[in-house]
């Protein structure tokens, strides 16, 4: 309880000296956040797009040698049901 208290005192203090007192220094760290922000997130998205065609690829390739396996068997291989025991 003590906890959330002091930590909306510090955010209500943190901003108004922000606003108030140091708005130039508050401006730039927000707006190179901004910039950093734009260039992680955007290495995120091009990381996540290659790993999803990673993903597709072994996907495909998988489907491939699956169907590969059932042509190859063929229908004489076929498992036969077992016998029902008497």
């Amino acid at each position: 309880m003590w906890a959330l208290i002091g930590g909306i005192i510090a955010v209500v203090l943190g901003v108004l000296l922000a606003a108030l007192r140091w708005w130039q220094a508050t401006k730039y760290v927000i707006t190179g956040g901004i910039v950093i922000l734009l260039v992680l997130g955007g290495l995120v998205a091009v990381a996540s797009g290659i790993s999803d065609i990673k993903d597709r690829l072994a996907e495909k390739k998988e489907k491939e040698q699956e169907k590969e396996k059932e042509s190859a068997q063929g229908p004489e291989s076929a498992e036969k049901p077992a016998a029902p025991k008497e």
